[in-house]
């Protein structure tokens, strides 16, 4: 199901109206047949594909967009009309996804000529919506070119590229079904519309300066700011300002990612902490220039998703240090609208910001505004100026963020470009839906032998959070027609995803499933694994609920969908505080060294850093077990050993002291010397791996003056090893010799590099997330597969 670039697009289209058609009297008799193809295929030029096709082969009839699809009623020679089916399957524009076709012979007609019918909306909307597509390099010519009628028309588009998801209304998906529908075509538009051979025939987004929506921008006060909208706009950015841009799936705040003083401004406005901004530069030239940018980098930066990239920060960069403080990468991305493009500039514009800091726009903890009237409220405290456009964002649709790891993208955020893509399932599932977790929420829907995963919703502790979900459930199933009779949660009876679910379920099952189960449970699903078999699961990540009612987080279970077994844990130390100590990592390091039996001396780095009043109630906490629950945790290690060997002592979001161990540990990498080890004592079951002896290496390290990066280096190898070393122990068991990497750890590239390469060395199959992130982004599809096999 891998869609190529749709640059490709118009040229493939135009090879298939080069080919010679075949001589229609060489079989001397007619036939005519039905060709109903599912997938996905509105919106991606499936149609004049279609149509052009059957021109080149000599065939009569006529395509339509239907609720379930596209059908297309051919008559003619029977070889052409085979011919005809062939190249559906085989030849389908580069943006479609074509998941079946089904033909049915019909009673020939003597039909003369070909036509694209209307569209029939009845029936069960089975089609697959297209994700938003970056705007294309022919249109970003013709926009750049002052004798075409669209030059620097912001809403630029054609069937290869523009919005798609975050404008449906409904399906089949036509004009009337987006919100296009409030911008009737001019004749020009019409005719280009209507035109098979146009790029822009049955474009639905399709516009220009006489019929599209318009820009506009307007100061604090709701005012419109006089003279060009976008060249205005560049003009306060240059100056400092910090202006709301309205994108394709909701608003972002921009400023100059060079000028310190406004990127302070913006991250006190947004009450950011030190959490990294994305950044946008215009070309992969101005993003080799701030960073290293690989092959399988540059690929993902220029491909028609245009995630945010995370990539190895270039020394010597003049970016602002406050975009991304002590962060090891930064996330990059290339323009992805016209719009953006306008906004960094044309050649012979005046000089303007080059790099822009592009955050969604929200204060932290809310979701993304999309309504212009509610961005001039929601971001008054936050923004200078709104530039805005009268086009209505339907599904609002955050950037996706991603990485290339060992060949391979790692998803970290799926969202924009890639929402609302089906994931292909190795068994048929009853209609179902999972609403994922808390953290980095996402809900997916399921039925048949397909998932649907939602964009990325947010973290469940806001109303408008559990609101947005509610939201996304209701438009995922409008665009799949999946009616699920089945819920599923995470068995973490607080969650508030569960209780939505609670709330939601109308007498239907709610079935919970347990955290680590569904991590492992995804990774084996993406790969294809069928209903009974099972793998060495690695579950590594912050929280996690246990069946134990302890905290789970440094898990390896030998799983299948229908049932896991933990074979091994981390070994407990106290959780004090829940959150607290996920905020201040020097208390994790204080449990360790407590569990190691280590003096909590103030010349340790981590012991230093807890203010004394606060080390006294840890040691009172820690010997009654008031307020502590055990943890297992690999994530609250890494943010242990970080604190210890003096990196980040405090955390102002959600992993940040793991993230700059990780940039540490890149800086001595590969590890100089032999890496700690873990203790394994035999024929536990489950096996406990005790990280004392990694915690007294690490103190013994640090006390002789070793660098906090050969620290972070030996203890990243540690892991791996781990990794490895568990996973010997369950194949003497299991005899079983596949790996699943999953839980949000396995974020950390050096990390799931290193443990791939150990597992390998070692004989093992290594299956690692390469469609969904591994964190808790990807756990609804995990929660399906678990439910599919329990109900």
């Amino acid at each position: 199901m891998e869609i190529i670039d749709a640059s490709q697009a118009g040229q493939a289209m135009r090879g298939l109206e080069l080919r010679a058609r075949p001589d229609p009297g060489r079989s001397g008799s007619r036939v005519r047949r039905r060709f109903t193809v599912s997938g996905l295929v509105q919106g991606v030029g499936f149609r004049p594909f279609a149509y052009v096709t059957a021109e080149a082969l000599g065939l009569a009839g006529s395509v339509a967009n239907t609720a379930g699809g596209v059908v297309a009623e051919v008559e003619g020679d029977p070889e052409a009309v085979r011919e005809y089916g062939r190249r559906l399957r085989a030849q389908a524009p580069p943006l479609a996804v074509v998941t079946g076709v089904h033909e049915t012979d019909l009673p020939v007609r003597g039909q003369a000529g070909f036509a694209i019918a209307a569209s029939d909306g009845g029936g069960a909307a089975r089609t697959l919506a297209a994700p938003d597509i970056a705007v294309c390099a022919d249109c970003l010519r013709e926009m750049r070119d002052p004798a075409d009628r669209r030059y620097r028309h912001p809403f630029i588009g054609c069937t290869n590229c523009g919005p798609r998801f975050t404008i449906i209304t409904g399906l089949p998906y036509d004009r009337p079904a987006t919100t296009m529908a409030a911008f009737p075509m001019c004749a020009a538009c019409r005719a280009e519309y209507q035109d098979p051979r146009n790029r822009r025939f049955h474009a639905q987004p399709i516009a220009c300066p006489d019929c599209g929506p318009v820009v506009s921008l307007v100061d604090a006060a709701g005012t419109p700011v006089r003279g060009d909208p976008v060249r205005s706009a560049r003009a306060m950015l240059a100056a400092g300002r910090i202006v709301a841009v309205k994108g394709l799936g909701g608003y972002h705040l921009a400023c100059d990612a060079r000028n310190d003083t406004a990127v302070a401004l913006l991250r006190r406005r947004k009450r950011r902490g030190d959490k990294p901004f994305a950044v946008m530069v215009a070309d992969l030239d101005a993003a080799r220039s701030l960073t290293t940018v690989g092959d399988g980098d540059a690929e993902l930066l220029a491909g028609f998703r245009r995630p945010i990239v995370l990539l190895p920060r270039r020394a010597g960069g003049t970016i602002a240090p406050q975009v991304a403080p002590d962060a090891p990468d930064l996330g990059v991305m290339l323009p992805y609208t016209p719009l953006h493009v306008l906004l960094l500039g044309l050649p012979g514009d005046p000089p303007g910001p080059d790099a822009l800091v592009m955050t969604s726009g929200n204060v932290a903890g809310e979701t993304l505004v999309t309504d212009d009237a509610e961005a001039l409220t929601r971001l008054a405290a936050l923004a200078d100026a709104w530039l805005r456009h009268d086009r209505v964002i339907r599904v609002p649709c955050d950037d996706s963020v991603s990485r290339h790891v060992a060949g391979a993208e790692l998803p970290v955020r799926r969202s924009r470009g890639y929402a609302p893509l089906p994931l292909a399932l190795p068994f048929e599932v009853p209609p179902m839906l999972a609403v994922g977790a808390d953290l980095k929420n996402t809900c997916a829907v399921a039925g048949g032998r397909y998932a649907w995963v939602s964009q990325h919703l947010g973290d469940m502790d806001d109303l408008s959070t559990l609101d947005a979900l509610t939201r996304a459930v209701a438009h995922l199933q409008l665009l799949t027609g999946v009616r699920p009779r089945t819920l599923v949660a995470d068995r973490h009876p607080e969650y508030r995803s569960g209780q939505w679910a609670a709330r939601h379920a109308d007498g239907r099952p709610v079935l919970r499933v347990q955290h680590h189960h569904a991590h492992i449970a995804a990774v084996m699903a993406e790969h294809g694994l069928g209903r009974d078999e099972r793998v060495i699961g690695v579950a590594f990540d912050g929280t996690g609920y246990g069946p134990d009612q302890t905290v789970w987080g440094g898990e390896v279970l030998v799983a299948g969908y229908r049932s896991y077994r933990r074979a091994a844990h981390l070994g407990h130390v106290p959780l004090a505080g829940g959150d607290a100590s996920v905020r201040r990592p020097y208390r994790m390091a204080l449990a360790h060294l407590r569990a190691a039996g280590l003096a909590w001396d103030p010349a340790l780095p981590a012991v230093a850093a807890c203010p004394p009043a606060e080390r006294a109630l840890l040691d009172r906490q820690f010997g009654s077990g008031w307020g502590c629950v055990p943890t297992s945790s690999m994530g609250r290690l890494f943010d242990a050993v970080s604190s210890l060997s003096g990196v980040r002592h405090t955390a102002g979001y959600e992993a940040e002291a793991a993230m700059v161990l990780e940039g540490s540990a890149r800086a001595a990498w590969p590890a100089p010397g032999a890496p700690y080890r873990f203790a394994l004592p035999p024929g536990a079951a489950p096996v406990v791996a005790d990280p004392t002896p990694v915690v007294r290496a690490v103190v013994a390290d640090i006390r002789r003056g070793v660098p906090p990066p050969v620290v972070a280096a030996r203890f990243h190898a540690a892991v791996a090893v781990l990794i490895a070393d568990l996973a010997d122990r369950c194949r003497e068991q299991t005899g079983l010799g596949t790996v699943a990497l999953g839980g949000g750890v396995f974020q950390n590239a050096l990390l799931i590099e290193a443990a791939q390469r150990a597992l390998r060395d070692r004989g093992f199959t290594v299956l690692r997330p390469r469609l969904l992130p591994p964190n808790d982004g990807g756990i609804a599809l995990g929660q399906l597969m678990v439910g599919a096999c329990s109900a």
